[in-house]
């Protein structure tokens, strides 16, 4: 089988969605498919690569095709569309399309191709915003004209009336973390940072926790693994508040990091998932009503602290720090149900979607 993923950024671009691609991608290759990934070219990378990536090459095995859309704005769809009239042979000779979030670059080609399968993930939500009708008419109108759809938790159920044939919250890489040579100890006194330094992604409550929480255990340190447009923000409190936090930027292999830690501050999916998986005590904190239901309606929310602000952030710290005992019962409980959220059931689960 040949399947088609249209997919805004790739690898080895970092992300959640690109990871996503990437693994369900190179294990199909792996099971005997053809995979092909049509993907936005991106100059320098949004500073992830120091130079530019070619509009074509092949990674594990999975074909991939870069596309120069422009500048955002009204017009980035047509000329999106108009590059994708290239492709035409390319969308035509493919026994399935796959759209991760992106149905609207497929659109004209949904009705030029009324029989072609297609089919769509849907990852998240609009950044740090609650859903306009906008917003949730595109995701309804993916729906209708797909002929089946993975939701990434539970929550866009409630937030899009979206109805979902498989509901996931995404994987993780059991066996290699298994097989995983852990020649550093867990350091109680180190924390880690996982995400993009956004206010969706809370990084100036947890500095504000850290300031506070410091005051009593002065030894913690805290590794901010990512960037973001409150990078500089960040930088300054942390440095102004004389807090012991050292910024790295976007780290690909964050393996080494998480090995160290005993907490990790992190509020996606995928970032949670890996902490779990390494046996990390994870803090998530939301900011508005979509983010709240993003974490709390998942099968994991029993496992990890959620806060709304850095003083329940400083609060769980509190407790997990002063209760060794309560903290690995929730650490062994968590990592009992993420080792079953594997790569290779993720890939089971696009190949079931397909064959319904």
């Amino acid at each position: 089988m040949t399947i088609l993923f249209f997919a805004r950024r790739f690898y080895p671009l970092i992300g959640g969605v690109e990871k996503h691609v990437l693994e369900v991608g190179k294990r199909l290759v792996k099971k005997g498919h053809r995979v092909i990934v049509i993907t936005e070219y991106e100059k320098n990378a949004n500073k992830q690569n120091q130079q530019s990536l070619p509009f074509s090459a092949t990674i594990e095995g999975i074909e991939i095709i870069r596309i120069k859309a422009g500048k955002e704005g009204r017009m980035k769809k047509f000329r999106l569309w108009l590059r994708l009239l290239r492709y035409l042979r390319v969308i035509n000779s493919v026994d399935v399309v796959h759209c991760h979030d992106i149905f609207f670059w497929y659109l004209p080609f949904r009705f030029l191709f009324p029989l072609k399968k297609v089919y769509t993930t849907f990852h998240g939500y609009e950044g740090n915003n609650i859903p306009n009708k906008k917003a949730i008419l595109m995701h309804k109108l993916a729906e209708k004209l797909s002929f089946g759809n993975i939701c990434v938790g539970d929550f866009l159920k409630k937030w899009y009336g979206t109805k979902p044939t498989f509901v996931t919250y995404g994987a993780v890489d059991v066996d290699t973390q298994r097989t995983r040579n852990n020649k550093q100890k867990t350091d109680k006194n180190i924390i880690v940072f996982l995400g993009r330094l956004e206010e969706e992604t809370g990084i100036m409550e947890y500095l504000k926790a850290l300031k506070e929480i410091s005051k009593k255990y002065q030894k913690l340190q805290l590794t901010v693994l990512g960037d973001g447009s409150q990078a500089n923000e960040a930088k300054e409190y942390a440095g102004h508040n004389k807090l012991n936090a050292e910024f790295k930027g976007f780290v690909k292999n964050t393996d080494n990091h998480l090995e160290r830690a005993s907490f990790v501050f992190t509020s996606r999916y995928l970032g949670i998932l890996e902490s779990l998986v390494s046996k990390k005590y994870v803090l998530a904190v939301y900011n508005n009503e979509i983010k709240k239901d993003y974490l709390q309606m998942t099968p994991f929310a029993n496992f990890i602290s959620i806060s709304k602000n850095s003083n329940e952030i400083r609060d769980q710290l509190y407790k997990y720090l002063s209760d060794e005992k309560l903290k690995n019962i929730k650490i062994s409980n968590g990592y009992t149900w993420v080792k079953n959220q594997t790569w290779e059931k993720m890939t089971d689960t696009y190949l079931k979607l397909w064959s319904n």
